[in-house]
């Protein structure tokens, strides 16, 4: 194990509540931090999913480093893929209404992409994570319900697996915490992929 006062800190570019809960869940100390990327279209253009939920991670992780001398930086990106469709956060009800019709009895691809970025040393290390999620049929009340709850619009996709669209889930087939938009796993890759072990964040923050 690492000297636990050798560990650099780690700053989560994201201001999802989602992912914070996730790494505070795991008792990982971090920071919240603000990234100053904004996203532009023709940044993926012309880029697979999953080549483009890597790339805005990095690109969020990246531009977020620049603002600090030493520490990892955490970017994600979690995008909902119907067949060829991205499918990103709802605009209003219709919109939302629109992607779950879509999802409504089907199988689709949820990807995050994660980076990792060392400020100190100047590297960035990136991976993809894909799950897939199957629905069931959704009856007209239960969507209506749905619709009507605060839950499907800041989502991707519009749903948010560990809330009521957990009724929708009949199985996945990958990590779920990737659904909720935090692989734990793959994270825990990326860190050892830099040098460190998750486990030493997790006994420096007990």
């Amino acid at each position: 194990m690492s000297e636990l006062k050798d560990l650099p800190k780690l700053l989560l570019a994201s201001q999802s509540p989602r992912r914070k809960q996730i790494l505070e869940d795991l008792n990982v100390p971090f920071e919240v931090i603000n990234s100053p990327y904004q996203e532009k279209p023709e940044d993926v253009a012309d880029l697979l999913p999953g080549e483009q939920a890597a790339k805005l991670a990095a690109l969020k992780a990246f531009h977020a480093s620049n603002l600090y001398r030493e520490g990892l930086i955490i970017g994600a990106d979690t995008i909902v893929v119907m067949d060829r469709t991205i499918l990103g956060k709802p605009k209003n009800r219709e919109d939302a209404r629109m992607m779950l019709e879509m999802l409504s009895g089907n199988c689709h691809k949820v990807i995050t992409g994660l980076s990792l970025v060392d400020a100190k040393k100047f590297v960035t290390l990136s991976h993809c994570e894909i799950t897939k999620v199957y629905f069931k049929k959704i009856p007209r009340r239960e969507l209506e319900y749905y619709l009507a709850s605060s839950e499907p619009y800041d989502k991707a996709g519009a749903y948010a697996i560990q809330g009521l669209a957990g009724l929708f889930v009949e199985k996945i087939e990958g990590c779920y915490y990737n659904v909720v938009g935090f692989p734990i796993l793959a994270f825990g890759n990326l860190l050892k992929e830099a040098g460190f072990d998750i486990f030493d964040y997790i006994e420096q923050g007990r």
